[in-house]
C-alpha cells in the first residue's frame, strides 16, 4: 500500500466526524427558511436524476468496452442514433423546465419583501396580526438592532417571539455587509445609504447563530451575533431586562459604538434617539451633515422647475420676463 493510499484512509474518520455536525440548513427553525430548504432539495433530487445515472452510465460503458473484452460487438462506422439522441437532449431539456418552474415560483413566493401570508404550514397569518418591526444596522465589526415598538436597541443580540411574523428593515453605517441566519431566512445584503427588507418568522424556541455572509474587513469572523427564538412571555420579560438594565443611544453614543471594534459583547439600550436609524440611513448622524432623503427631495424639486424652462432653438432672442425667471427660480430651488 502506498503512501498515498494510507492518507487517504486517515482521512476516512475525519469523514465521521461530520455525522456530528448540525445541518441547519436542512432542517430549519423557521417557515421561510425550511421553505427555501425545501426547493433546495427538491431541485438537487431532480438534477440528481439525470447525473447518477450519466455516472453510472460512464463507469458501465467503460467496463463493458474495456479493450479487454473480445465479446462486445465492435463498429467502427458508427456516427448516428435518433433514439440515443432523443433520450440525451429530451431528458436534460426537461429536467431545465421542471427546475426553473420549481425556482421561479419558489423565488417569487419567498421574496425577502413580500409579507408572510403564512407562520407555518397550514397556519395562515391573522389579518389583525402586526408584524415585530426590527431595523438592523450593520457595523464594523458588530451589529445593532433597533425595535421601534418598544423603544430599544440591542448590540449582537437579536430576539423575536416564536410564530409571530418579523419584518426587518436593515441598512449599514460604512461597507456593504449581509445579514444572515440560517436557521431563520436566506441571507440579505445590507448597504450603506440603502434599505433591503426581510419577512421571516421564528418557529421554534431556541438560540441560533447569525453572522454576516460578506467579507468586511479584518474583524469580519467575529462578526456575529445570537438569534433567540422565545416565547410570547420569555421574549416579554427579555424586553423589560432590556429596559432595566440598557443605557441611552443618541447622536454621541452611537458615534462611538460605530468605531471599529472586533467581539464586541452583547450591549443593552433602554431608549434611543427618536429618528436614528432614518438618519443612519440617510447618512446624516453627524451634525451639519444634509440626509440624503433632503437632498433626492430638492433635485426632485429642481427637476420639476426645470421642466418649465422653454426648450433649447438654435438662436438666441430676448427672453421675456417670464422665460428669464425661470431658470433663475430653477437654480434658486437647486
Amino acid at each position: 500500500m502506498t503512501v498515498k493510499h494510507l492518507r487517504g484512509l486517515l482521512l476516512l474518520p475525519l469523514a465521521l466526524l461530520l455525522g456530528g455536525c448540525h445541518l441547519v440548513l436542512l432542517s430549519p427553525s423557521g417557515d421561510v427558511a425550511r421553505q427555501q430548504s425545501d426547493v433546495m432539495i427538491v431541485t438537487t433530487i431532480i438534477i440528481a436524476l439525470i447525473i447518477v445515472p450519466v455516472l453510472i452510465a460512464i463507469g458501465v460503458i467503460a467496463w463493458r468496452y474495456r479493450s479487454s473484452n473480445e465479446k462486445v460487438r465492435h463498429d467502427p462506422e458508427w456516427d448516428h442514433s435518433p433514439q440515443l439522441e432523443l433520450v440525451v437532449w429530451a431528458a436534460p431539456v426537461l429536467i431545465i423546465i421542471i427546475v426553473g418552474a420549481i425556482s421561479w415560483i419558489g423565488t417569487h413566493q419567498l421574496d425577502p419583501y413580500r409579507s408572510l401570508t403564512r407562520v407555518a404550514p397550514g397556519k395562515p397569518v391573522a389579518a389583525d396580526t402586526k408584524p415585530l418591526e426590527v431595523e438592523v444596522v450593520s457595523l464594523r465589526w458588530k451589529w445593532l438592532f433597533f425595535y421601534p415598538q418598544y423603544g430599544i436597541a440591542t448590540v449582537n443580540q437579536l430576539a423575536a417571539p416564536v410564530n409571530v411574523p418579523i419584518k426587518f428593515k436593515l441598512t449599514s453605517d460604512t461597507m456593504m455587509d449581509s445579514f444572515f441566519v440560517p436557521a431563520l431566512a436566506g441571507q440579505i445584503y445590507t448597504m450603506p445609504g440603502m434599505q433591503t427588507m426581510l419577512h421571516a418568522v421564528i418557529n421554534k424556541p431556541g438560540q441560533y447563530k447569525g453572522f454576516s455572509a460578506n467579507y468586511s474587513g479584518a474583524g469580519f469572523t467575529d462578526m456575529r451575533f445570537s438569534f433567540d427564538g422565545m416565547n410570547p412571555q420569555d421574549f416579554k420579560d427579555w424586553v423589560a431586562k432590556v429596559r432595566a438594565q440598557g443605557t441611552d443611544l443618541d447622536r454621541s453614543a452611537y458615534d462611538q459604538l460605530r468605531q471599529p471594534d472586533r467581539n464586541a459583547p452583547v450591549h443593552y439600550y433602554a431608549h434611543f434617539e427618536s429618528g436614528l436609524y432614518t438618519r443612519i440611513l440617510n447618512r446624516c448622524v453627524d451634525p451639519g451633515q444634509v440626509c440624503a432623503s433632503q437632498m433626492m427631495s430638492a433635485d426632485a424639486k429642481a427637476g420639476h422647475a426645470m421642466q418649465g424652462m422653454p426648450a433649447p432653438t438654435d438662436h438666441v432672442d430676448a427672453p421675456s420676463s417670464g422665460n428669464a425667471a425661470a431658470p433663475a427660480q430653477a437654480a434658486k430651488t437647486h
